[in-house]
Formats: C-alpha cells, sequence, structure tokens
C-alpha cells in the first residue's frame, strides 16, 4: 500500500522545512519505514509530499506508533517538524502493490534528468 501525505507549509518556510525533512528521513528509514519519495510541490510554493510504502495497514499503524512515540524523534526534529506544518492530509491508497512503489522510487531518482512538470505523472 501508498501512503500520500501532503504538507501545507507556513509561508515563506517551504525550504527550511524541505531541509528539515530531509534530515528526518534516514531516522524514518532506519526504524523500518519505506520511504518512496519526498519534496516540494511544482504546482505551488506552500505544500511539501511525503510518500511511503507499507504491507499492510497494521505494518503501517505499527511503525508510526514506533517511530513517532519514540524518544528519538520525541527528543530529536519533532519541534522543529511541527513548527512549519500549517496543515497536513494523508491518503492511503489499499491496493498499491510493493512494484507500484519501486516505479515511483525510480521516478523520483530520475527526477534531475525529467522536465519540469514530468514529476505530476508519478501517480
Amino acid at each position: 500500500m501508498l501512503e500520500i501525505r501532503t504538507y501545507r507549509i507556513r509561508d515563506g518556510e517551504r525550504d527550511e522545512f524541505g531541509r528539515r525533512a530531509s534530515a528526518v528521513v534516514p531516522m524514518l528509514q532506519r526504524d523500518g519505514i519505506d520511504v518512496v519519495g519526498h519534496g516540494p510541490s511544482i504546482e505551488d510554493s506552500e505544500h511539501y509530499v511525503l510518500l511511503r510504502s507499507f504491507a499492510s495497514l497494521d505494518e503501517r499503524d505499527e511503525q508510526e506508533r514506533a517511530f513517532y512515540e519514540g524518544d528519538a524523534w520525541r527528543s530529536g526534529p519533532r519541534e522543529g517538524i511541527l513548527e512549519l506544518i500549517e496543515t497536513y492530509h494523508t491518503v492511503v491508497l489499499r491496493s498499491t502493490p510493493r512494484s507500484r512503489a519501486d516505479a515511483l522510487r525510480i521516478a523520483h531518482k530520475m527526477k534531475p534528468m525529467l522536465g519540469s512538470r514530468s514529476e505530476a505523472c508519478w501517480l
């Protein structure tokens, strides 16, 4: 399954949010969370997107609980990340196979080689 989380970032803070979020990705990965991709929206200057893949809803719940209740997150970057987020919205696609998540991961790595609007074709 694929989780798509979009964040609306405080005005003028998206670049800073991106720097902070990039530092959190390795933490998520160390805790077993499969980060497929992340980055700023190409259509506006307020949104940032995080794509994560999970085997099931139960795995998602378990991994998120372990990460977000853990000391590394709570005593680490938590406050610095949350202070920049106005709102966020999460959509979970239940039937997305891991192979589609892998395709998204490849597209994300190719981003520097693609045209300016090609990221919009990920899904």
